[in-house]
């Protein structure tokens, strides 16, 4: 069994294939039942343990089986350790033997970002140029180079609760050729944004519904459980609803979970998912002036696609 490390994996990965890649899992039949989800109580701050499988259909004619384990512990940041760590085994789907055990928090960030990318090409505007990264965490700096692969960003605003932060990944992007500059306003920010990605642990919202200009896209990839909130209730009744997968949108992150339960949207509202998308059973953004929002939690078939793709590049 191999042993792939985050520098393996961001030299096999790009967001642009790999954003094909999600999109072909998505049109493909593969099974990705529910993920399992467990809160572990700490004493410094509660933490989650999640665990995400999926395998290719029986017709697969490179069958594969993965599954993902996660731990998010909201305390490190204090410790200078990541909040989110885990590794995938990817198994070969014909004789169940193992192929790799790869970097799973690597592998998250990049299909993530790539999974808001992917979204991005149905419901942003084309013309997208002024971006707005609203956390500054391990997700941050993919997030703002998936949306500068797939829309024509000029400008990347990069707000944190913490500006210090913001200014470091800001400078650190900026050194790559990255046009990011740190904010400390997020309203101003927000106000000219084409596209706000928002990718934070935040129990209330951060991004409000006035704020949003005629045409934006909102990019909710963090408040990944029913407690958390990125967005106001505006915000969701100004928008277009959109989702990675609804099982896991509905039930899991707070942005849509929170007003499903207090009877502000109902199911229906959430007009498609990425297999909807994909599939051409929706055509996403309907209009120029029409605001756009994609709740994404993340799906094992995300996580699949993209360990494949660094095995069939680096196996």
């Amino acid at each position: 069994m191999k042993i792939i490390s985050a520098a393996e994996i961001d030299a096999a990965l790009d967001p642009v294939t790999l954003a094909d890649a999600l999109a072909d899992a998505f049109r493909a039949e593969i099974v990705a039942p529910v993920r399992h989800h467990h809160d572990i109580e700490r004493p410094d701050a509660n933490a989650t343990l999640l665990l995400m499988p999926a395998w290719t259909g029986k017709d697969a004619s490179a069958p594969f089986v993965g599954t993902k384990i996660v731990t998010v512990y909201p305390g490190n940041g204090a410790k200078d350790l990541p909040a989110v760590m885990g590794t995938y085994l990817l198994l070969n789907g014909a004789t169940g033997a193992p192929l790799a055990a790869m970097d799973g928090a690597r592998l998250t960030v990049w299909r993530t970002a790539a999974a808001s990318a992917l979204a991005a090409r149905y419901c942003a505007r084309p013309d997208a140029a002024k971006m707005v990264m609203v956390g500054a965490g391990a997700l941050a700096p993919f997030l703002i180079k998936a949306h500068c692969a797939t829309s024509p960003i000029k400008e990347v605003a990069l707000w944190n609760h913490r500006p210090v932060r913001a200014e470091a990944v800001a400078l650190e992007l900026r050194k790559e050729g990255y046009p990011v500059h740190a904010v400390e306003n997020l309203e101003a920010a927000v106000r000219e944004a084409d596209i706000i990605s928002s990718a934070t642990l935040s129990s209330k919202p951060l991004i409000h519904g006035a704020w949003l200009k005629p045409g934006a896209h909102l990019d909710c990839v963090g408040a990944f459980k029913p407690s958390m909130r990125e967005t106001d209730d505006e915000a969701i009744s100004r928008s277009s609803l959109f989702c990675d997968t609804r099982g896991g949108a509905l039930r899991e992150g707070g942005d849509y979970a929170q007003p499903l339960a207090s009877g502000l949207i109902k199911e229906s509202d959430v007009k498609a998912d990425l297999y909807d998308l994909t599939r051409s059973r929706h055509r996403g953004r309907a209009s120029p002036k029409e605001i756009t929002m994609f709740k994404s939690v993340g799906a094992a078939i995300e996580d699949l696609a993209a360990a494949m793709l660094v095995w069939k590049r680096l196996g």
